[in-house]
């Protein structure tokens, strides 16, 4: 039996207190911070397996893009192994990827051809199959090109693009399914052309996406902001030669109704917002994102008055350096931040105790570049993988570092220990890109590796 530990906020003019009542008991009961959506049931406890969406590479293995499923479970016999890799077909920029509301599928797309791929990961856990394939992303949808989060609502799944098909720009929208799989709406980002309803805040209203969030308890969803097909499959040394390239950035977050879909709220936040991740407290209205370009934290937060606001909070190592801030991962108690960058291949974790104030402290090379990170159920593990886009990723490492891997830490709450890794390339798997969790116990199922005196996998826990 365990007390939960009771998280209170109360935003103030000039300041941010967060009072915490912390319970003792013998581990951390932490949510699945990779299960995106409050929707979906938290979970506690070890986890069996990592999948990780993986794009295929020339020259690679069979070059197609492939969900590889990572065994994690250290009372397993083929615990850091790959267990199993199921290819799909050519490549289709893989990038990333979501769990349905009941956890019984995940979805995982492709920034180039559109392709959404729809996995079934309860029938056999360890090993994944291709239940469906949407090939019609983009006539369905009206235009939309580059499905990028694919993010779970009560039965539905709700999926942020990247582009149009008229001008392969960043004008864009969320587009809206069913958990099978059937098309029902597309909501179009706000423009100066058509705010759709939308309060400009600012300086831009560009219709750009990339992420997405929800928090029902505010009746919101929150999206940000990258590029448009043209950028993102170019070549990034000639994107970052190009000056009118460079422009085509969004520079927005958008705060929308959740029931109506409605934009609400259009906030500058220059730079090219990425993912955002928002607190878990019930009383946290608030979430973060960084800025791929201006390498800042950018809060986002609901005032006194009700209103959403963006502030830039924390500097991200040394902007001049080009550091390249990617993904970001809340701990379930709120209180830190982990944020890696791509180009120096490093985690930062910063103290958001005080969201307004964020601190760093900690810091890790993971290897020659970094992208995704995902936390554990218990907070005691974090993963790691390194490719961003096939055209942006480097092409040779540094002697003594790693380029295209899968990584497992430790997390003491000081240091993070080093686990196991496994190279991608010479396992002719291709680039890993994003990672998702899995568990027998997720099913009502015993992990079939495991000894029987072995400590189960996993716990669910009612939300």
């Amino acid at each position: 039996m365990f007390i939960e530990s009771v998280f209170c906020a109360a935003l103030k003019r000039g300041y941010f207190f967060v009072g915490i009542l912390v319970a003792l008991f013998s581990f951390s009961a932490l949510a699945d911070e990779t299960c995106m959506s409050p929707y979906m049931a938290k979970i506690v406890g070890q986890e069996d397996y990592v999948y990780v969406w993986t794009l295929g590479a020339e020259g690679v293995g069979d070059e197609q893009d492939k969900l590889v499923t990572v065994d994690v479970n250290p009372e397993s016999a083929t615990y850091g192994k790959v267990v199993h890799s199921l290819s799909v077909g050519g490549r289709n920029e893989a990038h990333h990827s979501g769990l349905t509301d009941d956890r019984h599928y995940l979805w995982a797309s492709g920034l180039d051809t559109s392709r959404i791929f729809i996995f079934d990961v309860h029938s056999d856990p360890a090993k994944p199959r291709l239940h469906k394939t949407i090939d019609d992303f983009v006539a369905s949808s009206g235009g939309v090109v580059g499905p990028h989060t694919n993010y779970a609502l009560p039965g539905r799944m709700m999926l942020t693009g990247l582009s149009n098909d008229k001008d392969h720009g960043g004008r864009t929208a969320l587009v809206e399914y069913t958990n099978a799989g059937d098309y029902v709406a597309t909501h179009w980002m706000p423009t100066d052309q058509a705010l759709n309803g939308a309060v400009k805040s600012g300086n831009f209203a560009d219709g750009y996406g990339y992420d997405l969030r929800a928090l029902p308890r505010r009746n919101v969803l929150i999206t940000s902001s990258f590029t448009g097909w043209n950028n993102y499959m170019m070549n990034l040394g000639k994107l970052m030669a190009d000056a009118e390239a460079m422009k085509r950035f969004g520079n927005t977050v958008v705060v929308w109704d959740l029931h109506s879909r409605q934009p609400k709220k259009i906030l500058d936040v220059p730079g090219a917002p990425l993912e955002i991740r928002c607190a878990w407290g019930p009383h946290n209205n608030y979430c973060f994102t960084s800025t791929a370009l201006t390498s800042k934290i950018w809060l986002i937060y609901e005032d006194d008055a009700g209103d959403w606001q963006a502030q830039a909070v924390a500097d991200i190592g040394n902007a001049a350096e080009i550091p390249l801030p990617v993904d970001i991962s809340i701990s379930a108690d709120d209180s830190l931040l982990w944020v890696d960058t791509w180009n120096d291949g490093k985690a930062r974790l910063f103290d958001i105790s005080d969201p307004f104030k964020p601190v760093q402290v900690q810091e890790t090379k993971i290897g020659a570049q970094l992208n995704m990170t995902s936390q554990s159920w218990d907070g005691k593990r974090v993963y790691f993988t390194s490719s961003l886009l096939a055209n942006w990723d480097k092409q040779q490492a540094p002697e003594g570092e790693d380029l295209q891997f899968f990584k497992a830490y430790e997390w003491d709450g000081k240091t993070l220990q080093h686990r196991f890794s496994i190279d991608f390339l010479a396992e002719n798997l291709g680039l890993p890109h994003q990672m998702r969790f899995g568990a027998w116990s997720l099913y009502g199922k015993s992990h079939p590796g495991l000894a029987a005196t072995a400590a189960p996998a996993a716990k669910v826990a009612a939300n």
